[in-house]
């Protein structure tokens, strides 16, 4: 399979700092970090983390391992509360919500290790993420009135337009557990889309994934972006995905950022390098 090829974005200023595309420069942005931090006990784990995201922004946060790029995903869709700092989705600050709050808000997120209810069809596994969306109550369902049965006809409806997308209808009545590595990577971006999300938050999504497979991830991030036109912010350690499909990249390293920029820019960088090689020796 043949990567996508790359389209150089042009990054501009925006507040705090940040950079979001050029494309977006008239649209607030989806998501702002703004001296984000968190400790535990003594420790600090995240530390003045300034990101902005476009709103149709493929953007990627690497690092070495336990550079805090984890952490930063829980304190967006707050498994953890931030010790400081402020995150804003849409302009709106999500101090006093909780895990399901901005959900429901707008972040999605997939996992490192994949989070799927293998026992059930990968149709219900979808429509579990339309949880937003049920407009019928704990009555109608228990008692199976007519409410009940027009909210499954529109999940059934939705799971598989969504499925579709991704060529998966035909594995609609199939067990999630009896997916290949893959499909079940696929199916878990699916179930995070089905919770109509403005931002995706996708956690080293081409873990375990071959070349050909990592090629294929790669042409459905950009499917995604354009065809919900919404952004996703990804963490990867397979660097020819991030700069193959990333426009803005932000490094950490200690909990810190160390670089933010395009591709091009990161992989010139000489901090960056450092991160990630070591300090050469002199002479």
């Amino acid at each position: 399979m043949v990567m996508p090829k790359r389209e150089p974005t042009k990054l501009v200023p925006v507040p705090s700092t940040n950079i979001i595309p050029e494309r977006d420069v008239d649209k607030s942005p989806i998501l702002e970090c703004r001296h984000l931090g968190i400790d535990f006990g003594g420790l600090t784990a995240v530390n003045e983390f300034n990101m902005a995201i476009g709103r149709t922004e493929i953007a990627g946060l690497i690092g070495p391992n336990g550079a805090g790029k984890t952490t930063v995903f829980n304190l967006l869709t707050k498994v953890y509360q931030p010790t400081r700092g402020t995150i804003l989705l849409d302009g709106v600050d999500t101090h006093s919500m909780n895990t399901v709050q901005v959900n429901k808000a707008g972040i999605a997120r997939t996992f490192q290790n994949i989070r799927l209810f293998n026992n059930l069809t990968v149709e219900d596994n979808v429509k579990l993420g339309l949880h937003n969306h049920i407009s019928y109550g704990m009555w109608q369902g228990l008692f199976r009135l007519p409410g009940y049965w027009k909210g499954e006809r529109v999940a059934h409806e939705r799971a598989m337009e969504l499925l579709s997308i991704f060529d998966m209808a035909h594995l609609a009545s199939a067990k999630a557990g009896s997916l290949p590595y893959g499909a079940q990577r696929r199916l878990e971006i699916v179930r995070a889309l089905a919770t109509n999300p403005s931002l995706l938050l996708l956690d080293e999504p081409a873990a375990g994934m071959n070349p050909s497979e990592t090629a294929e991830l790669m042409e459905n991030i950009v499917k995604i972006r354009d065809t919900f036109q919404i952004a996703i912010l990804l963490i990867e350690h397979d660097m020819s995905l991030v700069m193959g499909i990333c426009e803005g990249i932000c490094v950490l390293n200690f909990g810190q950022i160390i670089a933010k920029g395009t591709p091009d820019e990161i992989q010139a960088d000489p901090a960056v390098i450092e991160a990630y090689l070591g300090k050469q020796k002199e002479g």
